[in-house]
């Protein structure tokens, strides 16, 4: 296929992709959204000691992710480069996944941390096996500019499905007791699902086979100093991380915010039902959008809408009349939905830039280290939430909180993400790959190809 063809991909194909990246979010979803709440109402962690088991385990990444999209570019395998980590990596992600929710008969509270730490890096490991090659395919799959906007919004949507099977596992833990044993059995269930939509991923996906005559590939710690180098990357790294944290505070800190300053723990599940599926029907019209304008000015103007609505939580309350509250989260999912989506869609053009200047291709370093942002700012934001959590003096296992703690989890919810939202948005101001630019890149990318 020559480099500048714009390759349609059918529906089929799409959706069943999106369905790698639906099974890495139940995970990390489920990571970001209930797993604080089980270390602390179920294992009895501390905030602090519950917050520092992902921020452990990801650091890991740090050297893992990057590294695993290396090895996929430098890859030489004739099943593919990517695709075949598809099938080496899909039962080690959903055993891991099962093995982190298992209560280990362990007294002693280092070493139950020390279990919890050990997993969680294993679960790591799995996921990036996965992961890294998995993104690494969408700037292969098509060149062209709103086809990957639109794959990337078939990906976003599948991405925020897996968020109620999240809630479905909560639910169905809650149903069987909400103790350590429901727990474990809920998550065995979900580990099942996490394997099997992988082959199918293997079968619709494909790659563009390696062109020969183009340079030498560079050693690791060359390439990841090329990075380094890159402007435009290290701009939308910037406009990720910040916006990764907010997006996750406000996950792992929605169950707080509905129990403890609305105080209606049993709407949680229908709340975040209402917040998620107007996020999937907000989708269309951002990609309808991304259409007509530059993706900066999209994600410019969803992070505005979203920062807006920031304003109305943290006024939120027990007098809220029930259906103001659904009102409120639905008006939030829709800035929320171009934030999750936009920088993933803009990942795709910053790696056809490099290619066009360094003349290799290294699509599985560039997700590998965005797939590492997208890991530390939940992990991150995670362990934010469970310091600050500790420091207001919540109790997990209280009928009734503190003020100081329902207060803290109002700013929490309400004023950090605000304040990192906005820092987002001016960030993404200095983005330079417009519409027009990326055609630009194409170009020279096709010439370079008509050249050999």
């Amino acid at each position: 296929m020559a480099q500048g063809e714009a390759r349609r991909l059918s529906l089929t194909t799409k959706v069943v992709y999106s369905l790698g990246d639906h099974t890495v979010n139940i995970v990390l979803s489920a990571l970001t959204l209930v797993y604080l709440r089980y270390l602390t109402d179920v294992v009895h962690f501390s905030g602090t000691l519950a917050g520092a088991v992902p921020w452990i385990g990801r650091m890991v990444d740090a050297f893992t992710d990057p590294m695993m999209g290396r090895i996929s570019d430098t890859t030489r395998w004739r099943a593919g480069r990517r695709r075949p980590y598809f099938l080496i990596g899909c039962v080690p992600f959903g055993v891991f996944f099962a093995l982190l929710w298992f209560d280990v008969p362990i007294a002693s509270t280092p070493w139950r941390f020390a279990w919890y730490c050990g997993v969680y890096v294993m679960l790591s490991l799995a996921m990036t096996t996965l992961s890294v090659p998995y993104l690494a395919l969408i700037p292969e799959m098509s060149r062209n500019y709103d086809e990957r906007t639109s794959l990337n919004t078939w990906r976003s949507a599948a991405g925020i499905v897996a968020v109620f099977f999240t809630i479905g596992m909560s639910a169905l833990a809650r149903m069987l007791g909400d103790d350590a044993r429901a727990w474990s059995l809920a998550a065995a269930i979900t580990g099942v699902w996490l394997v099997l939509p992988w082959f199918a991923v293997h079968r619709v996906s494909w790659e563009r086979p390696v062109v020969a005559g183009g340079p030498p590939p560079v050693s690791f710690r060359e390439a990841m100093r090329a990075l380094s180098r890159h402007g435009s990357y290290r701009v939308l790294c910037g406009v990720y991380i910040v916006g990764r944290i907010a997006v996750d505070i406000t996950s792992a800190m929605f169950f707080y915010y509905v129990a403890w300053v609305i105080g209606r723990r049993e709407d949680f599940e229908m709340v975040m039902f209402t917040f998620l599926a107007v996020v999937i029907l907000a989708l269309p019209f951002w990609l309808a959008m991304a259409r007509r304008f530059d993706k900066k000015t999209i994600f410019i103007a969803g992070v505005l809408w979203w920062i807006s609505a920031q304003g109305l939580i943290y006024v939120g309350g027990p007098d809220w009349p029930r259906w103001i509250i659904f009102a409120v989260a639905a008006f939030t999912g829709i800035g929320y939905a171009v934030a999750d989506l936009m920088p993933w869609a803009m990942l795709p053009d910053v790696i056809d830039e490099d290619e066009a200047t360094t003349g290799e291709r290294r699509e599985g370093l560039y997700a590998g280290t965005f797939t590492f942002l997208r890991k530390i700012g939940g992990a991150t934001a995670v362990l934010m939430v469970g310091v600050g959590l500790d420091l207001a003096r919540y109790d997990g296992t209280a009928a009734v909180q503190p003020e100081s703690a329902v207060e803290a989890i109002r700013v929490m919810m309400a004023v950090v993400p605000a304040v990192l939202l906005a820092a987002t948005a001016w960030i993404a101001r200095r983005y330079p790959l417009s519409r027009e630019a990326h055609a630009a890149v194409l170009r020279s990318l096709e010439a370079r190809a008509l050249s050999r």
